[in-house]
């Protein structure tokens, strides 16, 4: 039975035709105890079909803004705008340096890395923290399972400096769809359900499916597995200063997306920012999910669905559990993943910019 929940959430198709538009990486709004250097209050870079970007920027205090990529400007403004830009050579990943008139830069790439065997890789970074700093790019990655991966995308991911991965599925996950890593790449098991009764049965109604889902959130916060696994991931990205850093599961969306969304709160990311992010798989994996659906009874299809999906009542019950098993985020991080307030400050050093 475990078995073909799991298999719900296997990818079933490659990328889909269209790049989805990232959640905007911004906090709006004039807060006083905003220090930060960078003046942007929204930066965003979103890659199109036809190999175009749009970027779109807000930022105070300033009255223009310059963008380049490659060394040469492609894009210039006010203190808000946007602009498309066409025409630029082809790379495994295109970099876009916002330059304000005023105050620090921000460099900048659209957060969907496109490989051939996923469709959910995505950075964990550029978003704006609620003190006005911003989560760096091109050093935390997230995905889904990577047992499809072509020699291209593992070339690809080396030139990214990929160096550890931390595989959050279960043994039979792992057997099933070995992962397939680049040379030289630290491969680090931290399974999130080692030991818990999560997913043992298939739901027979929608409403089982959620509870599921509910309750499978909660374990990935509360259940030794979770708190061991997650604990890894802190320790890694906090040691592994010659990054990148990658973790992913099977669907990339799940114990994935507690990652995300535990890292970018502790970095002082806003909740809506955060949810933002994690709602994104929905669409970076509709196709997937859609032909997953396509192949199933109206019925059975139904069951399956929310499996599928994320829900903010989803990412809603881990913080739910957060409260009330620790009391407050930062007793999680330190009771729950031994993250104390020197590490805490540390990670922040070395991932914001601001």
């Amino acid at each position: 039975m475990k078995k073909a929940l799991l298999a719900a959430t296997v990818v079933a198709s490659a990328l889909a035709a269209s790049v989805v538009a990232a959640p905007l990486a911004s906090a709006t709004g004039w807060d006083r105890h905003d220090r930060s250097a960078v003046p942007f209050t929204e930066a965003t870079v979103t890659a199109g079909a036809d190999g175009s970007f749009t970027l779109r920027w807000k930022a105070r205090g300033t009255d223009r803004v310059e963008i380049k990529a490659n060394g040469k400007v492609v894009a210039k403004g006010g203190s808000h705008g946007s602009a498309v830009v066409k025409g630029l050579p082809a790379a495994d990943r295109q970099w876009f340096d916002f330059k304000p008139g005023r105050g620090q830069g921000l460099r900048l790439a659209d957060r969907l890395i496109k490989l051939d065997g996923t469709a959910n890789f995505r950075d964990a970074g550029g978003y704006r923290t609620s003190t006005g700093q911003w989560v760096k790019m091109g050093e935390i990655y997230r995905s889904d399972a990577l047992n499809k991966l072509t020699e291209n995308d593992l070339a690809k991911l080396q030139r990214l400096r990929v160096r550890t991965v931390f595989d959050l599925r279960m043994e039979d996950e792992r057997t099933k769809d070995a992962d397939k890593v680049p040379a030289g790449t630290t491969y680090v098991v931290a399974d999130v359900f080692a030991g818990s009764g999560s997913f043992q049965t298939m739901p027979r109604t929608p409403d089982e499916a959620v509870k599921a889902m509910v309750d499978a959130e909660r374990a990935m916060v509360s259940g030794a597995g979770g708190k061991k696994a997650y604990t890894q991931v802190f320790e890694g990205i906090e040691q592994d200063r010659a990054r990148s850093v990658l973790f992913h599961c099977t669907a990339g969306k799940d114990r994935t997306g507690w990652a995300g969304a535990a890292l970018l709160t502790a970095l002082g990311v806003p909740r809506e920012t955060v949810e933002a992010d994690y709602l994104a798989s929905n669409d970076y994996r509709k196709a997937a999910n859609d032909a997953i659906l396509s192949h199933l009874p109206a019925q059975q299809a139904a069951v399956y669905k929310p499996l599928l999906d994320v829900r903010p009542e989803y990412l809603n019950a881990g913080y739910d559990e957060v409260e009330v098993k620790y009391g407050s985020f930062d007793r999680y991080l330190k009771d729950g993943l031994g993250i104390d307030a020197r590490e805490l400050k540390e990670l922040k050093k070395d991932l914001l910019v601001g």
